[in-house]
């Protein structure tokens, strides 16, 4: 009888049970009834402190379409994963190898995102049998050229942007759009080359205020009534860039604003005189069903992930390169981060065709 066990970590996203429903059925498939697969409670912690339940088949039908995650998720930051808080705290790594020889399991199947990637390699490199999928509505995992939960994050993101066109061109009024992505913006790029954003600001490519403002002025001029942008959670001035890390978290820690678009409305209506409205959707975008780009893609992993897994191969996350699934090590992809080029492909094409990015 082989043992597996799945579980979940991180940030929520679309496709976290398609993925889980391509595994398991693969699973099935490729070993048979002689297989028993426990599921994970709440990410990370649940392998800490021992909570999870042994599943069957049946668990694994009618999620293929169910946004969230049936094992539950929580944030386990990989650099407390060797602190200990105070002398009652457990050993996190020892209690997660103590439950994991408990469970009997022959491999854990991890999915998540930077972070899960970090302390997966760490289980790895102690002598865990160790599969991961990678997911995130950032697309930012080094190895991948696609997450699943991007593209159905995209599409929200998109539509919302859709949204605030029509009353930005009825009114006549400047849009601020604020979409995720804290340290990478991948989905930001997508949605606002999607949405048809006039100006996109992106964690990579630090902007000027005066040029942004120079963009809204020059459609004005040309009698174009609205403007929309299109502005990633972590988009930073070109005075930012050149702060050291501890500073700028400072300033920003100070900030008399909400967020970030908060503060480029504020200084943008300074700079135009143009009142300035901003839509953040927040978690919206990591909500609902996922779309069937990411349905394909979490049973195309899955199955993967199940192939590895029956042919003993270990220390690998599944991934999407040049279109087809292969086996990235996991020590490749541990700790690094996929930015956007800021002499990409398509930042170029968003150039040519006249969205500034205010640089």
């Amino acid at each position: 009888m082989r043992r597996i066990g799945i579980l979940t970590s991180g940030g929520d996203c679309q496709g976290l049970n398609a993925a889980i429903r391509g595994v398991a059925k693969g699973l099935y498939e490729e070993i048979g009834n002689d297989i028993e697969i426990f599921g994970i409670h709440n990410g990370y912690a649940g392998l800490i402190h021992g909570d999870y339940r042994k599943m069957n088949k049946s668990d694994f039908s009618g999620i293929l379409t169910v946004g969230g995650t049936i094992l539950g998720t929580s944030r386990q930051p990989f650099k407390m994963m060797r602190v200990k808080e105070d002398e009652n705290s457990i050993d996190k790594v020892q209690a997660m190898k103590e439950h994991y020889k408990k469970m009997g399991l022959d491999c854990l199947v991890i999915l998540g995102g930077n972070g899960t990637h970090k302390t997966a390699n760490l289980l790895s490199e102690e002598g865990l049998n160790v599969v991961t999928m990678p997911k995130t509505i950032d697309n930012d995992v080094w190895g991948t050229e696609m997450t699943f939960g991007f593209q159905s994050a995209v599409d929200i993101a998109t539509q919302v942007i859709d949204c605030i066109h029509t009353t930005a061109t009825s009114h006549g009024r400047i849009f601020i759009v604020e979409v995720m992505g804290h340290k990478v913006g991948w989905l930001n790029l997508y949605a606002g080359i999607a949405g048809g954003a006039d100006i996109i600001l992106l964690p990579e490519i630090p902007y000027d205020l005066n040029e942004v403002a120079k963009v809204i002025d020059k459609r004005e001029s040309e009698g174009k009534r609205f403007s929309i942008l299109a502005v990633a959670e972590g988009a930073i001035s070109k005075e930012e860039a050149q702060m050291k890390k501890r500073d700028f978290k400072a300033q920003r820690a100070q900030m008399p604003y909400p967020s970030i678009s908060y503060k480029i409305a504020k200084e943008l209506e300074d700079k135009t005189g143009h009142e300035i409205r901003v839509t953040v959707p927040g978690h919206f975008q990591r909500g609902g069903s996922p779309c069937a780009y990411d349905r394909v893609l979490c049973t195309r992993f899955g199955a993967a992930a199940a192939r590895l897994i029956k042919n003993g191969q270990y220390g690998f996350m599944v991934a999407l390169q040049n279109e087809k699934i292969v086996p990235v090590p996991l020590s490749e992809v541990a700790g690094k981060l996929k930015r956007v080029p800021a002499d990409s492909d398509i930042i170029e094409a968003a150039k040519e065709i006249g969205i500034s990015f205010g640089d």
